[in-house]
């Protein structure tokens, strides 16, 4: 069964390294291409394409208005309207389903599958790559002290960003390797 027939059947859109980096590119950049998205992947611009519109077809994306009349852009689903707080409404109160907080599940969503993946492919790959860096720590930092924690890890990625969009600039044994980081207060049970 192909990809495309499982996706039809079951209503599902199966995870997929290439459209997890898509998503992650509309999430940070807004409106793309599938030009764009190629260059900056590193990628064909065909191949960018046909996952550009499998992730819209099945809802998790939508076309933006053209800027010039040929360009196909792509974005995360825009927030409908929400109702005048002076009228009550029977949805008010249920969330958007097309929230950031929506995106942000379906990522670590995404992210947690790949991980997954990984775990049960790991001896597949090349001896040199068959390692990872997985850990987690439980720190107490002020709400301050976690921004800027958060603020180190992207400056330390942000040294190996322009990878993505340059190829030329990728040591030959360079691997796209997905970076995750999660901060977020533990709350009592309860």
């Amino acid at each position: 069964m192909t990809e495309e027939d499982l996706a039809t059947t079951t209503g599902a859109l199966p995870e997929h390294a290439v459209r997890t980096a898509l998503l992650e590119l509309l999430a940070e950049h807004g409106t793309l291409t599938s030009t764009a998205a190629a260059a900056r992947l590193g990628l064909s611009s065909g191949l960018c394409s046909f996952h550009l519109r499998q992730l819209g077809r099945h809802g998790l994306i939508e076309e933006a208005p053209p800027v010039d009349g040929r360009a196909r852009p792509w974005r995360l689903p825009q927030p409908k309207s929400q109702p005048h707080p002076q009228q009550p409404s029977s949805t008010q109160g249920l969330q958007d389903p097309h929230t950031p907080d929506e995106f942000g599940t379906l990522a670590r969503g995404l992210e947690d599958e790949s991980y997954q993946r990984w775990l049960a492919r790991r001896a597949e790959a090349p001896a040199d790559w068959q390692q990872d860096e997985a850990f987690s720590a439980v720190v107490y930092l002020t709400p301050a002290e976690l921004t800027a924690v958060g603020e180190a890890v992207r400056q330390v990625l942000a040294r190996y960003r322009g990878r993505e969009a340059d190829p030329a600039t990728r040591p030959a044994d360079a691997r796209p390797v997905a970076a995750v980081t999660r901060l977020f207060p533990l709350l009592d049970e309860g």
